[in-house]
């Protein structure tokens, strides 16, 4: 058997409400496009020369009870007004022989802009770890150029999406959803 290997990616979001969290969570999973897929959450690691994809594209691939992986950030409350957000992250190098780093983060009173970049951020440092690459986000980032250099001239894209939400005025349950769907064919 082959190893299962994804060989493209989308990226996805949405939010749910609903008076169950559970009940949330699959209307969050229907506002992504992607409800009728067995979920299988996996680690952070983006394959080499994995092809990202579009929304819109990844979802017409995609089978009624298909077992599905993908990195899944979630956020839920059923506090009324509760800020929630849930994003993922993405640092990619640019060789893209070599593998990269997907983040997921949960968080609570930031906004959809903060949980973004604090996704972009900690896939980035969370590659150079495993690289053995000492990075600081805030040194490393090349504004210009949109894209982090390391001290070893090692450079990868970052890219990210992200979910906020307030929580339902009526305390219903509110869940934010953002992932990274992998697809093996």
């Amino acid at each position: 058997m082959s190893p299962l290997i994804p060989k493209k990616l989308f990226f996805t979001k949405g939010v749910g409400h609903h008076r169950n969290k559970l009940q949330s969570f699959e209307t969050g999973l229907r506002n992504c496009g992607i409800e009728l897929c067995n979920i299988v959450n996996v680690s952070s690691i983006f394959p080499p020369a994995c092809k990202i994809i579009s929304k819109i594209e990844g979802i017409k691939l995609l089978s009624p009870g298909q077992i599905t992986f993908m990195v899944m950030a979630k956020s839920s409350t059923n506090e009324p007004n509760r800020l929630i957000a849930a994003s993922i992250g993405l640092a990619q190098p640019i060789d893209r022989k070599q593998y990269g780093y997907i983040s997921e983060y949960h968080g609570f009173g930031e906004t959809q802009k903060k949980a973004s970049d604090f996704a972009e951020d900690l896939a980035a440092t969370m590659l150079a770890s495993t690289l053995g690459i000492e990075l600081d986000p805030d040194k490393a980032w090349n504004e210009r150029k949109q894209l982090y250099i390391t001290d070893q001239n090692r450079q990868f894209r970052t890219r990210s999406i992200a979910q906020s939400a307030k929580g339902h005025k009526d305390g219903l349950w509110t869940t934010a959803l953002a992932c990274a769907v992998m697809l093996i064919d």
